[in-house]
Formats: C-alpha cells, sequence, structure tokens
C-alpha cells in the first residue's frame, strides 16, 4: 500500500508538475473540463496500462469522479459498451476500433498510446508465418484481437485464415496449456500472457509486433472515444487524452511504478510479469509515430484479410480526430 500512496503522489505531481512539458499555471489557464466525471473500461490487458496508471492524473485534469467499469466475459465487452455510449473513452487495440467503424459504429480514434503488444508463439511445427497452414491456432473467439492478428499476418504471406489455418476457441489461460501440451500449434499472446509464455519457456516468439517489421512501424492500441462524448465535451476530451499521454510516459520512464499500480488496480495478478510488460512495450514512441498512417496499415491488412469492407479513406475520414492529439504532442514536449 505504501507503494502505490508514494507511486499517487507522484503521478499527482507529474500531473501538475512540469516534467512533461506543460506547466500546473497552463493547465489551470484553461476552460475546466464540460464534466467531472469520465467513464472507461477496465480490462486485463496490460498494453491498456496508461489509462490505469492515469487515474491521478485525470483527477489533476478536474475529473472529480472517474469510473473504471468492467463485466465478466471476453474484453470485448468494452468497445461495445464505448459504441452504445457506456464508456467515454478506451484505450485499445487499433484494428478493434476499425472493425466498429466499419460497421458504422459511433466511435472515433483520438491518438496512438504504443507499438506492439501482440506476439505470435509456435510449438515444434511452427517457426514461421507460413508454418500455419493446417495448423491448430488458439484464440479467445472469432473476432477478437488475437484472431484478428493471426488472420492479418497469415494473409500478409499469401495464407487463406478462413481455408488453411484450424481454429481452436480456448480461453487464453487453456491456450496457454495446449501449447505446453503441444496440443496446438501456435497461438496470439498479449501482456501478461506474452511474458509468461517467455518465462515459462513455453513455445518460441514466432513474430513480435513491438520489433518484427511492418508490423512494429504502427501504433498498435489507441485511444478511442465515443463520438457524442467527444461533440459535447472537447476540454475534457482533450484533458482525458493529455492524462493518458502523460501516464504513457510514466509506463516508460518509472515502469516499476506504473506495474506496482497495474497490480494494486487487478489489471495483473503478477507484478514481475507487468514490469517486464511495461518495459518491453515503447510506450516513449507515441510523439514520433503518425496515428493516419496507423489506421491506414490497419485498415488495409483488414481489407486483404477479408475482415473490413470499408476502405482506409473512408475509415480514416468518417472515424479519425487528431486535434487534440496534435495539439498535445506540440505541448507535451520532450
Amino acid at each position: 500500500m505504501n507503494s502505490r500512496r508514494s507511486f499517487l503522489k507522484g503521478a499527482a505531481s507529474i500531473g501538475t508538475g512540469t516534467l512533461f512539458g506543460l506547466s500546473a499555471r497552463q493547465v489551470a489557464a484553461e476552460p475546466p473540463p464540460e464534466t467531472t466525471r469520465l467513464r472507461l473500461g477496465k480490462i486485463r490487458a496490460l498494453c491498456t496500462g496508461p489509462q490505469y496508471v492515469a487515474e491521478q492524473l485525470f483527477q489533476a485534469e478536474g475529473f472529480a469522479d472517474t469510473q473504471y467499469l468492467t463485466r465478466p466475459g471476453p474484453i470485448s465487452w468494452a468497445l461495445k459498451a464505448l459504441a452504445a455510449g457506456e464508456i467515454d473513452i478506451h484505450v485499445n487495440y487499433a484494428t478493434n476500433v476499425i472493425l466498429q467503424i466499419d460497421a458504422g459504429d459511433p466511435v472515433v480514434f483520438l491518438g496512438g498510446v504504443h507499438v506492439g503488444c501482440y506476439e505470435l508463439f509456435g510449438g515444434e511445427r511452427v517457426r514461421a508465418v507460413r508454418d500455419l497452414r493446417g495448423r491448430k491456432v488458439a484464440v479467445p473467439e472469432l473476432g477478437s484481437a488475437h484472431h484478428t492478428f493471426v488472420s492479418m499476418m497469415a494473409s500478409h504471406v499469401g495464407l487463406d485464415p478462413r481455408k488453411d489455418i484450424e481454429w481452436v476457441l480456448q480461453p487464453p489461460a487453456d491456450s496457454k496449456k495446449l501449447l505446453a501440451e503441444a496440443k496446438i500449434d501456435a497461438l496470439m499472446a498479449f501482456p501478461p500472457d506474452a511474458q509468461e509464455l517467455r518465462a515459462k519457456k513455453i513455445g518460441r516468439v514466432v513474430v513480435s509486433s513491438a520489433l518484427d517489421r511492418p508490423w512494429s512501424q504502427y501504433f498498435c492500441c489507441m485511444i478511442a472515444a465515443n463520438k457524442e462524448f467527444v461533440r459535447k465535451h472537447p476540454v475534457a476530451t482533450k484533458r482525458a487524452v493529455r492524462a493518458i499521454l502523460k501516464a504513457a510516459n510514466v509506463c516508460a520512464t518509472e515502469p516499476e511504478r506504473a506495474a506496482r499500480l497495474l497490480v494494486d488496480r487487478d489489471i495483473s495478478q503478477n507484478y514481475e510479469y507487468a514490469l517486464q510488460a511495461m518495459k518491453d512495450l515503447p510506450y516513449d514512441r507515441w510523439r514520433e509515430l503518425d496515428p493516419t498512417d496507423a489506421v491506414r496499415f490497419w485498415a488495409l491488412r483488414l481489407h486483404e484479410a477479408g475482415l473490413i469492407k470499408t476502405g482506409p479513406n473512408k475509415i480514416i475520414a468518417q472515424g479519425t480526430d487528431w486535434r487534440f492529439f496534435n495539439e498535445l504532442r506540440k505541448e507535451l514536449k520532450s
């Protein structure tokens, strides 16, 4: 508990100090947020850590009532809640949001957070993506980000994911066990599962989206929002995005504190895996990457895999709003 209080004290000082380029005086000079309530989804995905690390930073931005909503079952519930207006802002995998935009859901991208949380792990018979032909690959559900990423990788090397892969629907915990027992050939993992698999020497990393091109060149997890929330609350939107981007900086510069808070908030049950994830993910690259390039890249890959019908230009036109992100990249100077 002492470590958490220490973190929160430090985070609060970051929120009102000048460490990341914006002083308390500048923040105070801005109009207050149109609403003091902010609702976010709470899912067990360490890669989305900045939205939880940002809790005290949200308070510094004027959100007196920050709510983290959670539900049982697959983590896909969060984006459905975002579209329904039950959640205001949420950090999630970019392709999940693109699928929503393609379906006509009222959600919009606001900015990028980091590159590369997904890793493809293979057994003895899988040493490259092409080796997935005719193999068993475990995913939590069809349409999940795990399934989407494997499908895009397969299509990128000429495989038809609908015909060439035998999908095995299993929760991540069961999938890890099946890979260890050689009952499946591959699985897609994100933190903390990837860190656990490496620590326990289960399978081998076939593709790391944080390290391997072309996947490592584009934002992976991005900030999305409900369109009506952004329309009604532009000041609150900018302040919320600023808190998340500052929290990404905390994850990059103080991974130990960030990992402890993520354990305290029950995003992870293992501190060592959480700490390794904070160190593995390049949270410090959000200033240098172009979010439009990321949306275009992922939309093209999804279209190539037959997962969306909408072209990338329409996705960008209908589902992106970079006003706040572009302003904050100038304000939050390194």
